[in-house]
């Protein structure tokens, strides 16, 4: 039971997953253009939600709002599923695969075998796609692996239904009808807006003022929490940024992308102005976890080595709050 899909490695799970399942279904929709019309770009800071003992930072809207959005706006509807039964959770999903119906799972990584040890810990939104069974492995198309992988019953039900923050209770979903054309343009513009608005957002936990927020607490971290604590904090900052899904640095590159294409759709050569600054942003953003790490790693040399790098997330907040100003300008 192997149904004929083609995989597309990306940068990102859940954009890769979209833009692989609509072109099975015959739609050619790369995966900035995804994750632009799905607004999936943010920044948020959650203190009262924690994930291996550190509050979580955010970079992404919530698993799932990428691809609820990008469907609404261009016609798509979409089949969600949960399950308190393993069991029925699989049957389901055979269902699918043997009506020739690859399907989208949303995983937790910490028991994924096939990721590398330094990547498995407890985060709950990873996606991937089932496009079959041999025997009693599943054949899985992650997007973010180079190539097609597979796992077996148990291994897919582990990871279908492991426990914590983001639990996804066996959360599979799928395209069920699509329109005879996709309209790009308003859709676009759609994504943009929201995108903008949420960037903007006038309250402290939200877009450029989030970011303000985390690198006033950089400063208080080391006298209030310690030094040992302090650097788990900022390690988590990072691992979210760079490790796991949630994309800092590389989803500002990944918008630049989408801005790039959108302006030939939308023929306005001001996004594509706008899509090299958003790339030179995300270039300091890498720069930031770079010293960062330093510094939770301790091998930065540098004193007062907490206020440096506070002092670079509010140059990235002061930066970020005029480019999406000028984007909501432009559209």
């Amino acid at each position: 039971m192997e149904i004929n899909f083609t995989h597309k490695q990306s940068a990102h799970c859940e954009n890769g997953v979209v833009s692989n399942l609509m072109r099975f279904n015959g739609f050619e929709v790369s995966e900035p253009m995804v994750f632009g019309i799905g607004s999936g770009l943010l920044f948020s800071y959650l203190p009262f939600l924690k994930v291996n003992h550190a509050p979580v930072v955010t970079y992404r809207v919530m698993p799932g709002f990428i691809f609820n959005r990008f469907a609404k706006r261009v016609g798509v509807k979409i089949k969600r599923e949960k399950f308190k039964n393993p069991k029925q959770a699989q049957q389901r999903l055979e269902e699918n695969l043997k009506n020739n119906n690859p399907v989208g799972l949303q995983v937790g990584v910490y028991n994924l075998l096939y990721f590398p040890d330094e990547y498995r810990f407890h985060f709950n939104a990873h996606n991937m796609v089932v496009y079959g069974k041999k025997e009693d492995r599943y054949l899985i198309s992650d997007p973010v692996m180079e190539d097609v992988t597979s796992l077996s019953e148990k291994e897919l039900e582990k990871v279908r239904f492991a426990k914590g923050a983001f639990a996804p209770k066996g959360h599979m979903y799928y395209p069920i009808s699509f329109p005879e054309k996709l309209d790009l343009e308003k859709a676009i513009i759609k994504g943009i807006k929201h995108t903008c608005k949420d960037m903007t957002a006038p309250v402290p936990i939200v877009g450029v003022r989030a970011i303000k927020k985390i690198a006033k607490l950089i400063r208080k971290w080391p006298a209030k929490k310690g030094i040992k604590t302090a650097n788990h904090y900022l390690g988590q900052i990072v691992r979210m940024q760079e490790e796991i899904g949630t994309g800092g640095g590389g989803f500002r590159y990944i918008y630049g992308a989408f801005l790039q294409e959108a302006s030939k759709i939308l023929d306005n050569p001001k996004l594509t102005e706008l899509s090299v600054e958003i790339t030179k942003i995300g270039d300091l953003w890498r720069d930031f976890a770079v010293d960062a790490s330093r510094i939770y790693k301790n091998r930065s040399a540098q004193e007062d080595a907490y206020n440096k790098i506070a002092s670079q997330l509010e140059e990235i907040a002061q930066l970020e709050e005029i480019f999406f100003k000028k984007l909501k300008k432009a559209i």
